[in-house]
């Protein structure tokens, strides 16, 4: 049987299959006017709604109806109360007219679920949607840890850790604007990091596994007055935010040892974090997958359907 998903997020259009091993995902980030911090909720919904056609045609291309089993759509950012992001209606509304043209069932997750279920199936380890295990979500609007448990075959998420102002992403952005590179400025602070040189790091505080990031924002604008270096400071900026990660893993592993810990979210696909995370055994998405996708939807309607 073949699922499909849609993701319609504040930074990218998705949309995917999945045949119960393998399948494919198309995606388009929304475009941002250099030296802006992303998009206007009514501008994502448009251009939401101008990418759609052009992906689902080039997906749908090899597929035929009579293989679709249900159709998987992102509704909200996080399955918690009151969470909600007007873009993702641009994906519900057209995977619900989707699904009733071809008589399917719709199944609706978040798009922290389907974050999970990406990097599980990516890392060759949807196993771990059956036990308990932790997981970060690192994007441009989030950086949480969560304790993931199992529900059904769906995961429930508590967040039991994270950033208390700012999230990693919209540090790396932002320090992104300030060396007038490309939005989002993960992946470009990922490769200018690479030449660095200097090994400073502003060390953030997380005396249990909450840190604050607004501090280390100051620390990066300061370093790069000190150090006029792209280079430099996108070394620096991404050092802060693996410094934080990490210790905060280390710190919840102590509260929960011997669980798995699972990286999701654009931010997870950085080198550098990668590598000062390796003590853990971490498990990372495919870098590809670490990226907002619809895969990790289309994985997920394909489980449920098994219920």
């Amino acid at each position: 049987m073949i699922t499909l998903g849609m993701d319609t997020s504040n930074y990218t259009t998705s949309v995917a299959y999945f045949d119960g091993n393998g399948g494919e995902n198309c995606s388009q980030l929304l475009p941002v006017k250099a030296g802006e911090l992303g998009l206007r909720q009514s501008d994502a919904v448009f251009a939401h709604i101008k990418s759609l056609p052009e992906l689902s045609g080039r997906l749908f291309s090899h597929i035929q109806d009579n293989q679709i089993g249900a159709v998987g759509v992102s509704t909200r950012p996080r399955a918690v109360d009151g969470s909600y992001m007007p873009c993702f209606m641009v994906g519900y509304s057209h995977a619900k007219l989707l699904a009733d043209a071809l008589k399917v069932p719709l199944v609706e997750v978040s798009h922290q679920q389907g974050h999970i279920a990406a990097s599980l199936w990516s890392a060759g380890r949807l196993d771990l949607m059956d036990t308990e295990h932790l997981a970060w979500h690192l994007s441009g609007g989030t950086t949480e840890l969560l304790l993931v448990k199992p529900e059904g075959k769906n995961v429930v998420c508590q967040r039991i850790g994270g950033t208390t102002d700012i999230s990693a992403g919209q540090l790396i952005d932002r320090t992104g604007v300030m060396l007038n590179l490309p939005f989002p400025a993960g992946k470009h602070l990922d490769i200018a990091g690479r030449e660095a040189e200097l090994t400073e790091v502003f060390r953030v505080r997380c005396p249990e596994m909450e840190f604050s990031l607004s501090g280390a924002q100051n620390k990066v604008q300061q370093f790069y007055e000190k150090h006029p270096s792209v280079s430099e400071t996108a070394a620096y900026a991404l050092r802060c935010v693996a410094q934080a990660v990490f210790q905060a893993t280390a710190n919840a592993l102590k509260k929960y040892p011997g669980l798995p810990v699972v990286f999701s979210g654009g931010v997870a696909s950085n080198q550098m974090l990668r590598s000062r995370m390796s003590e853990f055994y971490p498990i990372f998405a495919q870098p590809q997958f670490s990226t907002d996708n619809a895969m990790g939807v289309a994985v997920l309607a394909n489980r449920l359907m098994e219920e």
